[in-house]
């Protein structure tokens, strides 16, 4: 025994004998079950204790009680990596240099993998990476639905379906809570709008609440098991979401037992009642009445500080909601802060970068393959070295910095341009022209690219310069897109054009006409208008990928993986072919006072494919659609019965083979259709997919296994879930327009 723990031993017994307000730290006892030891803290603590840790005491932190030995609790925003530190009380960057991190992919990458085991490899490393940097809880990961296109922050999201976003998101949290870091499930809930967002009132069936907008919350809630939970800006039924009793109260605490933290997105706590009563326990970021945007030291006056302690003084509420709040904050300490740890964690670990590289090279998604123009293939001849033309600012541009609060500090950002260098360039002539001149700003919040983008060409002579060196290219890779600027893709703001900015449309018909081999690569987070669709011979989904971005894209360009990624959101022809657009349904109306939009969901159930079935559009890209450099055929679809009783589940079996010369991996998506329902279903719903991987000639069985839970309603009268019994059909494909395989069976 050493001396020091011979001195715990000798003086624990007089340390936890020490009265309740003592200087010297009481040592809890850690061997104790999780919610003794909240009873046991929660006991000790003083009014003024209480009140202290359900509110921040800087930009990211909230205290702990240091009487108790319990420590100050770190948080920091995600969810695509560890964002780098801020001053206490200002949003400048501290100015520390070790606190780079890698930049995973963003999240509609990580939901076009349609791979759940890499959403778990992506929380494990996230979260290895927030315990290096002393961080108890990451802002991630999010999962709002993506209803429309022009939403600036559908980036950050998992797509338009939520059993896919279900699906994917616990893997995430259950990754990165294996790290002792908590996950904190943003922003519950419909957060569909970043333009008005603190003044957005929804207005939402039932239904299409509990079809569409909730289950991958639920999901994260009762199958990722996620420690705390961030509310969103925006109001529904005219409460705002950060204290809405239906939404916290009654959805969340009481019907799903949700146990953990209620956070407040930062500044998103508006009345003091409200933030005591409606669910609210940990308050972050408020700016309250009488306080100018960003001034310092207003801990204090925050709702859930001494506003809220002077109500209890007062005898308007006694601690009972206090406790309540309490209970959930420690409960989180236990679970962070004052757990085990199974490591120190990792930083920017080589195992990090090959799981970022992985899951981008999984994610992209190949849209368009005419004439197998991709993957590239140098020619053989002796005579000369193969062309390649690489056009476009976003081949240049380091994409991880910008975006809102998910911006990061990357301690390395392989570009395309290098990276198609790397891969190809010892074999084809690589060339590069700029095309189009986008954001040159290059910084967010104080990190800086250090990239001196300005190019004072006029936009006519950039098209002209890239289209002279297209007549003698080989291939023409243009990677283009949106960016993380205002406007774009970006946290604050909703895109004001479906179209893609700068005149890369003007270029990309520049190109074709002189160039037969023009390949677009799409960096964004949204689906984007493609009016030169039929012009190009390839169009690839690259996403916004992070620390590899370079490398992922060259992967698959040339050959080295396989693409199979599959869209997660359905890629509209026109904005007027998405539902809230059709109907006018976006972005609402202001009220006469001009402080609340109300903005009414009325395509109800109808997002993305089930808009497209209902009204007999044509999208560019249905949902689940993604190419490969093989091919797969399905067959033999086989159900285990043909009628089926609420209580058993259904098995169902389809036989996939590999008909193409590459190794690859397809995804084989399930789809439900109710053939005699009494309310308005869908034509069809994913309730079940898997991905195999199958070497070339190979075929596999992939079996999927259903429940009641996926031929069920939301019954809006009886406010529970419903399966009707009747006919079914099961409808099996690679994507959402092709579904070439079907039986019904019959639920008793």
């Amino acid at each position: 025994m050493t001396i020091s723990n011979k001195l715990l031993t000798l003086f624990l017994p007089c340390l936890m004998s020490l009265p309740s307000n003592a200087q010297t730290p009481v040592y809890l006892d850690s061997g104790k079950p999780i919610e003794q030891r909240v009873e046991d803290a929660l006991g000790r603590m003083t009014l003024n204790e209480k009140i202290a840790v359900i509110h921040a005491q800087s930009k990211f932190s909230a205290p702990g009680v240091k009487r108790l030995g319990l420590p100050d609790f770190w948080t920091d925003d995600g969810p695509h990596g560890v964002r780098p530190d801020v001053l206490w009380d200002e949003w400048e960057q501290a100015g520390q240099t070790n606190d780079s991190c890698v930049a995973f992919p963003a999240l509609t990458c990580l939901a076009a993998t349609w791979n759940p085991s890499l959403a778990l490899i992506y929380g494990h490393s996230l979260g290895e990476e927030a315990l290096y940097r002393g961080k108890d809880m990451i802002l991630g990961p999010g999962v709002n639905i993506y209803r429309t296109p022009l939403n600036g922050r559908n980036f950050e999201y998992m797509g338009e379906d939520p059993f896919l976003a279900s699906t994917m998101v616990a893997p995430y949290i259950i990754g990165m809570q294996q790290n002792g870091v908590a996950a904190c499930v943003k922003h519950y809930a419909l957060n569909n709008d970043e333009e008005n967002r603190h003044n957005v009132n929804v207005i939402v069936s039932d239904r299409a609440l509990h079809e569409i907008y909730l289950p991958a919350f639920k999901a994260a809630m009762q199958k990722g098991k996620a420690w705390a939970i961030m509310g969103s800006y925006g109001m529904y039924k005219n409460q705002h979401n950060c204290h809405n009793d239906i939404l916290l109260n009654q959805i969340l605490k009481r019907d799903w037992r949700f146990d953990g933290v209620v956070v407040s997105d930062w500044g998103g706590a508006h009345d003091t009642d409200q933030a005591i009563t409606n669910g609210l326990d940990m308050e972050f970021g408020t700016w309250t009445d009488g306080l100018a945007m960003g001034k310092t030291n207003a801990y204090d006056s925050y709702h859930l500080a001494e506003p809220y302690k002077k109500l209890i003084l007062e005898g308007k509420y006694t601690e009972r909601e206090l406790n309540d709040k309490v209970r959930r904050v420690l409960r989180l300490y236990f679970r962070t802060t004052m757990a085990h740890k199974p490591n120190r964690g990792f930083l920017c670990s080589e195992s990090h970068y090959e799981a970022a590289r992985k899951i981008a090279g999984e994610g992209i998604v190949l849209l368009l393959n005419k004439d197998n123009t991709l993957p590239i293939v140098p020619s053989s001849s002796t005579h000369r070295r193969a062309k390649l033309l690489v056009v476009g600012e976003n081949a240049i541009k380091m994409m991880t910095v910008g975006g809102g609060s998910s911006s990061l500090k990357a301690q390395r950002e392989v570009s395309p341009l290098d990276g198609i260098k790397a891969r190809l360039g010892h074999v084809m002539q690589v060339d590069y022209e700029r095309g189009y001149v986008g954001d040159t700003t290059g910084n967010y919040n104080g990190v800086t690219t250090g990239q001196n983008l300005a190019d004072h060409r006029s936009e006519s002579q950039l098209i002209n310069d890239a289209v002279e060196k297209a007549k003698g290219a080989d291939y023409v890779v243009v990677i283009g897109g949106l960016n993380k600027s205002d406007y774009q893709d970006c946290e604050g703001h909703d895109r004001k054009s479906y179209a893609l900015p700068y005149a890369q449309d003007k270029l990309v018909y520049a190109l074709t006409r002189v160039n037969k081999r023009v390949i677009f690569v799409n960096i964004s987070g949204n689906a984007v208008a493609m009016p030169w669709r039929d012009r190009v011979q390839a169009i690839v989904q690259g996403w916004y990928i992070g620390s590899e971005a370079g490398h992922a894209i060259a992967d698959v360009l040339s050959g080295d993986v396989n693409p199979s990624g599959k869209l997660p959101f359905t890629w509209p022809a026109r904005l007027e072919d998405v539902g809230a657009h059709a109907l006018g349904a976006y972005p609402g109306t202001w009220r006469a006072d001009k402080k609340v939009i109300d903005q009414e969901y009325k395509e109800g159930i109808y997002v993305g494919y089930r808009w497209v079935d209902k009204a007999h559009t044509k999208p560019l890209f249905a949902f689940g659609h993604g190419l490969s450099y093989t091919s797969f055929a399905l067959s033999n679809l086989r159900l285990d019965k043909t009628t089926m009783r609420p209580s058993d589940s259904l098995r169902v079996t389809v036989t996939v083979r590999n008909t193409g010369p590459r190794d690859g991996m397809e995804t084989v998506q399930l789809y439900v259709r109710d053939n005699q329902a009494s309310v308005d279903r869908p034509m069809k719903e994913l309730k079940g997919f898997a991905k195999v991987e199958l070497r070339a000639g190979q075929r596999q069985d992939v079996t999927i296994t259903i429940g009641k839970d996926a031929l069920s309603f939301y019954d809006e009268k009886n406010k529970r879930w419903t399966a009707e019994p009747g006919e079914f059909t099961i409808l099996v494909g690679n994507s959402s327009d092709k579904l070439k395989l079907r039986k019904s069976f019959v639920l008793l």
